[in-house]
């Protein structure tokens, strides 16, 4: 038996003993689990039981971002670019698990594989637990100076940098962000470094505004709930002098955002829907992105980013920027407190991690 935490229903997480994780298949290796981070869309299945019609209708382990120890391996453990794992070594995991022979998968969209598996979405148990087996395909070996816990955020680096291609971000070129919860503020660091000019963050919480300008934003403001569109939107039209910006992506999950989004962008810009709405159903006024002519993309994870994300958590201060990024930290033992704090957003909490 090992201790993991699972969701037994709605905001019920316990934590307790369940069958160990056995013994490693060919492909395969076994981790002792390290880090993992707790996301916005572990939050779906926390708060309702569900997420993208996938339902827990049985206690289940949430957890897909993650990084950890191999303990054991099995008899040809080769990871996607061609490495051969070993015990000991330090590594964190893609969480999709494409079939590899569908016709998104064959065309390069693993992504969009109709047929995947996903470490923490039902039915497929996640990280949240001491042990789990895992492809050795899907590991990417850390370096000694990168903490497991910045292995655990390669995933949602890796959603952001994917949602940043999709972008097409140019050198020079504005942006507009709403939503400032690490989704956000990954992409925020990613379009400061593509020479992004202005960047404006929108987002209700002060203290994910104030991390925001810490990383670069050339403005960040406040989502008042009174305040009609127009009026949350008037400072970016001043600060773009009534043109709108190039890019807006949304990665606030909500609503409201979407309209936002498309309110902000100038006429044939573009605009990057990321995040995921609690109830499965996006509304947005037809009207605005018509007129404008928006190219409008919805982002699907990410796309072969993984080695770029690992590349560029090795830079130092890149890496001391996902590090800041922690602001609270758990053992496996205390999940449910963890969760119920990133649910209320409480106590300046920005990203969580289980250890």
């Amino acid at each position: 038996m090992m201790r993991a935490t699972r969701l037994h229903g709605p905001q019920d997480l316990r934590h307790d003993s369940v069958p160990a994780a056995g013994e490693p298949s060919p492909a395969t290796v076994r981790l002792r689990i390290d880090a993992v981070g707790v996301c916005g869309s572990d939050l779906h299945l926390y708060e309702t039981g569900s997420i993208g019609g996938r339902v827990a209708d049985e206690p289940f382990i949430l957890g897909h971002e993650f990084a950890g120890t191999i303990d054991a391996v099995g008899a040809d453990p080769r990871t996607a670019d061609g490495q051969t794992l070993s015990i000991g070594q330090r590594v964190a995991v893609d969480p999709a698990v494409p079939c590899g022979q569908c016709e998104c998968c064959r065309e390069g969209n693993p992504n969009l594989c109709p047929h995947h598996h996903f470490f923490g979405v039902p039915p497929d148990a996640g990280a949240l637990r001491e042990f789990a087996v895992v492809p050795a395909r899907n590991c990417w070996v850390l370096p000694d100076a990168t903490s497991a816990a910045v292995g655990a955020l390669l995933e949602p680096l890796g959603v952001a940098m994917h949602a940043t291609d999709l972008a097409k971000l140019r050198i020079g070129q504005s942006v507009a962000i709403f939503g400032a919860g690490p989704i956000g503020l990954l992409i925020l660091s990613l379009a400061r470094r593509s020479g992004a000019d202005p960047i404006c963050v929108f987002e209700p919480v002060p203290e994910r505004r104030a991390k925001a300008r810490e990383l670069g934003a050339t403005h960040a403001w406040d989502v008042p709930t009174d305040a009609t569109d127009a009026a949350v939107l008037q400072p970016l039209r001043e600060a773009t002098a009534g043109r709108g910006v190039d890019v807006a992506i949304e990665a606030a999950d909500a609503h409201r955002s979407v309209d936002l989004s498309f309110g902000a962008a100038r006429p044939g810009g573009r605009a990057v829907l990321v995040g995921i709405p609690a109830d499965d159903r996006t509304h947005f006024s037809h009207a605005v992105p018509r007129r404008k002519g928006l190219t409008v993309r919805f982002a699907r994870r990410m796309k072969h980013t993984y080695p770029r994300a690992l590349a560029l958590a090795q830079d130092p201060d890149f890496a001391a920027m996902l590090e800041g990024l922690i602001t609270h930290r758990f053992p496996l033992a205390e999940t449910a407190a963890a969760y119920d704090l990133v649910h209320r957003q409480a106590d300046g909490v920005i990203k969580a991690i289980i250890e």
